[in-house]
Formats: structure tokens, sequence, C-alpha cells
């Protein structure tokens, strides 16, 4: 080895360890400034943090690797997770103070680098789930809550979601035909119903399949997916900021590149639109957001291109892993427990016909079986994570301004305080009178969250999961492929901004002779 090469080696060991030297005094001294005023935690070791003690736990998810530290440490803890300070709520008392104490004041969101692009604090303009909480947010949740979700358009637009999950019926049962002894991806086939009701919400049409806008809507899926692939990954840069100019896992330049990959695509479709109108006579999202004119709150205003595109591909990575995961995991529970199959689909053969969205009332132990997947896999085991938008108290513990807060639903679903046998799946304990529901009043069970954060498309979602599950169960029989045993089922989950099966579920398809399925409309 050359001299130059030990200089340089030497000046960079030198820059490495001021460095660090740097970060050690930082992490050493905000520590310091809030003393024992935090909540427990568990040892913080220099620069790090806490990172090594979750990666001796890194053979599980997060969620998991969590409640395990929670149950020492306490259901409200500290995490430094590099620089970044972190409070663990994991248990339904310690959320209902948060929400019902600091709801404002944690109402803002922590956006993550992968997250930002080339805007200073990420992607904002338009995006409900990562704008902070301002007038801006503010709109943007009366436009969802007063003409997305409202209850007069969901209901105009019924038919629109029962094509969607007929087409699905269809390909499903075309495809029951090659899937002998091998079966189906049933996700593949929930994430293209997902993708297209979404699809058909906001543009009128169906994205994926063939002709020459699938083949655009199937760019866009790739782009999408590429999206909530890179921004679910733990990045180093979040942690230390002094790398976040480096982005050394490159998950910022993925993501950007992705996302103006999608706007572009997504910007055509607005383009077509802008030159004529929908297809049919309901207006819809496309629609409301090139009409929107402001409120009364606002007064005159109307949407950028950049805020429609943001909004359009907010609605499609929000929509359609969440629906995709939530269903899937319902089918595995029923294929893994057959009792509690055989009895849902009882309940939906015993109905003459074709489920109906007003059925749904009337099948409570199907809504049983939704509200059980959703305790024990909620969608976003984290939620979304909140911010500290400035200093406060929960319970006798200070949150300093800045402070990332994560409530671990999927702890607080599984707290044995609170749920008699949480490991178990039990659909029957939701038949009980009087028992909780997922609207955001009782903390024990909040898988869209709850307050002002909480999911604006709970009321969709609250349609389309029973519609969907109960029609694949209703119309198929299903069978686990190569004579794998109900027992012997792999529930692992995997990792991720959603909470996905680590291993997809495959299973045979076999319709059931006593109720056709029904022939879904082409659509357009």
């Amino acid at each position: 080895m050359n001299e130059a090469n030990y200089i340089r080696m030497e000046y960079y060991g030198v820059v490495g360890l001021v460095l660090a030297g740097l970060a050690w005094m930082w992490l050493g001294n905000k520590r310091l400034k809030f003393g024992n005023k935090l909540p427990p935690a568990p040892t913080c070791w220099p620069i790090v943090g806490n990172i090594l003690q979750l990666a001796r736990l890194s053979s599980s998810p997060p969620h998991e690797s969590f409640a395990i530290l929670a149950r020492k440490h306490g259901p409200i803890m500290t995490l430094w997770l590099g620089s970044m300070c972190t409070v663990v709520v994991s248990s339904s008392e310690v959320a209902r103070q948060m929400f019902k104490n600091n709801d404002v004041v944690l109402a803002g969101r922590k956006v993550y680098e992968a997250m930002k692009g080339n805007y200073e604090n990420g992607i904002i303009e338009g995006s409900l789930i990562t704008s902070q909480y301002n007038s801006h947010w503010r709109m943007l949740k009366r436009l969802a809550t007063h003409e997305f979700f409202v209850t007069s358009r969901l209901d105009a637009m019924r038919d629109v979601r029962a094509k969607c999950v007929d087409r699905m019926l269809n390909l499903i049962e075309h495809e029951s035909v090659n899937s002998v002894g091998v079966g189906v991806d049933v996700g593949n086939f929930l994430f293209t119903m997902s993708f297209n009701l979404i699809g058909n919400l906001i543009f009128s049409k169906d994205l994926l399949g063939p002709g020459m806008e699938m083949e655009r809507g199937g760019r866009f899926h790739y782009h999408t997916v590429k999206i909530m692939e890179y921004t679910g990954k733990p990045n180093v840069a979040d942690y230390f900021p002094m790398l976040r100019w480096l982005d050394p896992q490159g998950l910022r330049r993925n993501t950007k590149f992705h996302v103006e990959e999608a706007f572009e695509i997504a910007g055509w479709f607005i383009k077509q639109r802008m030159k004529g109108s929908s297809d049919g006579n309901t207006k819809d999202f496309l629609d409301v957001l090139l009409q929107f004119r402001g409120d009364a709150a606002t007064g005159p205003y109307h949407f950028t291109s950049k805020t429609i595109n943001v909004v359009v591909l907010e609605m499609f990575t929000a929509g359609t892993d969440t629906t995709t995961s939530t269903i899937e995991w319902a089918m595995a529970e029923l294929l893994h427990s057959p009792r509690t199959l055989k009895k849902v689909q009882m309940e939906l053969r015993s109905k003459i016909g074709k489920i109906e969205e007003n059925d749904i009332e009337n099948l409570p132990y199907l809504k049983a079986v939704i509200k059980e997947t959703l305790r024990l896999h909620p969608p976003l085991p984290f939620l979304v994570p909140h911010k500290a938008m400035d200093s406060c108290n929960i319970q006798e513990y200070y949150i300093p301004k800045e402070t990332q807060i994560l409530v671990n639903v999927w702890a607080i679903g599984r707290d044995p305080k609170v749920w008699d046998d949480p490991l178990l799946f039990l659909p029957e304990r939701f038949m009980e009178p009087n028992m909780v529901d997922y609207k955001g009043q009782h903390f024990e069970f909040i898988p869209f969250g709850s307050g002002r954060r909480m999911c604006p498309a709970m009321p969709l979602v609250s349609r389309v999961l029973p519609m969907a599950l109960g029609s694949l169960l209703k119309y198929f029989d299903w069978i686990l492929p190569d004579g794998i045993k109900p027992e012997e089922m792999d529930m692992t989950e995997g990792t991720g901004i959603t909470l996905r099966k680590a291993i997809p579920l495959k299973a045979i398809p076999v319709p059931y002779t006593g109720t056709p399925v029904p022939v879904a409309d082409a659509g357009k």
C-alpha cells in the first residue's frame, strides 16, 4: 500500500472518529437534558441507541420485537433509534390517554427520508397521510369525509364495487381449472381486485388487464408497489441525520424515481379526463378533485396537478395493500380453523342469491370474522407514525417535541389483560353483547387508529372487506394444496408497512355447485 493510500485511510479514520464523537456527544446531551422524565427505556448504547437490542430480536417483525421489550419496560417506553427519539405505546390505557388528552399535540406526522423526494419536508401538498396537522390537512380531511367517503357517494358507487368483486370471482373460477393440486396465490387476486376498485373509484375504469390503458395501469401498479416496498424498509438515514445527504441505501432516490414515474402515468389519465368527462352518470373521485374550488373554511382554491397526483397515488398505495392483507389473513385463519370456516360458510350459503352490500348487517358471523382478523392482524401494526408537534405529558412521563410516537395496535390487540385467549382466532368473542367496535372509541381495538388522524376511508373499508371475503367464501370451497393439513400452515408474519403474510397464501378454489359464480360485467 502506497503512502497516498495510508494518508487517505488516516484522513477517513479521523473524520469517522470525529463524526462518531459528535454523534455520541449529541445523543448523550439529549438524553441528559431529559433525564428520567422520559418513559422507561432499555439500556441505550452510544451513537446507535437501542438498535443493537432490536438487532438481537431481528428474527421477529418489529411490532413483535417492540412488544417483547414492552413486557419488560412497560406499556409506554422510550427507544432511541440512533438519534431518533421514539415512544412506543403498547396498552389500551396509555392509548386512551394519548388520544383523549393529547390528540392535537400528537397529531403531527413523522415523515421519513424515503418519502421526501425533492421536498424538504416530504411530499406534503395533497397528502392526507403525511401532511402535518394544519389548515391544509384539515381541508383534505373535509374533502375525504364529505366528498370521497360520505354515505351518499358510497351508496351511489355500490354497483362499481360489486362489479370489481364479481370480476375477481370470474378470474378465480377460470384459474381454478389450472390450479388442481397446486392452488392459486389468493393475495394476487385480492390485490388486483383492490387495485381495480380504486381505479374505478378514481378513473371509472379497471387499470389491470388487457388493452392499451391497461398496459399503463400495469406500469402504474408496478411503480406503486415499488414505492410501498422502498418506503417500508428501515433506513439508516432516518436514524443518523449526518447520513441523509449520502442516502446510503438509495431508498430516497429509488422512491423518488418511482413516484415521478407514477405521477407521469397518473398525469396522462388526468389529461385525458380534462379533454372529456368520466364514463357513466356518477361522478368519480377525479371529477371531485378537478371540480374542487375550496370550501367555506378555505375560500377560493383549486388543486394543482401535483396535488391531484399526490391524492391519486396515495389512494392507491393506502387502499390496495391494506385491503389485500386483511382479506388474505382472514382466509388464512379460516383455513387454519376448518370449524370456523364451515360456520361462516353456512351463514353465507343460507342466503339465497347473490351477496349484496345491504346483506352485510344480516351476516353477523362474517362481520365477527373480519373483526377478529383485524384484532390479530391489523393492516398497519404501528398505525401511521405520529409526531409530537410540541412537548407534552402522557401519564407522568415527558414527551419532547419532535418525538416519534408508535402505537403498537398489534400488541394491544393481543394483550392478555384485555382479551381472553388472545392468541386464538375466535370470532365468537365479537358476537357477545356490547362488544367493542373498531370506530376509534374502544382503545383496546383500534386497527384504524383514533382521533383526528384516524383512517378516513374506514366507511369504504367496512363495506369492501365483508363483500369481498363473503363472496370468496360463498361461491368457492377452499382446499389446501399438496396435502397440507390446517395445523401445518405457515402463519408467519412478514415485515413492511403493512402486515402481510411472510409466505403468500395458496389454496385450491373449488366452485360451490349450490351457488353459481356471478357473471361479471365486462366493464369499460
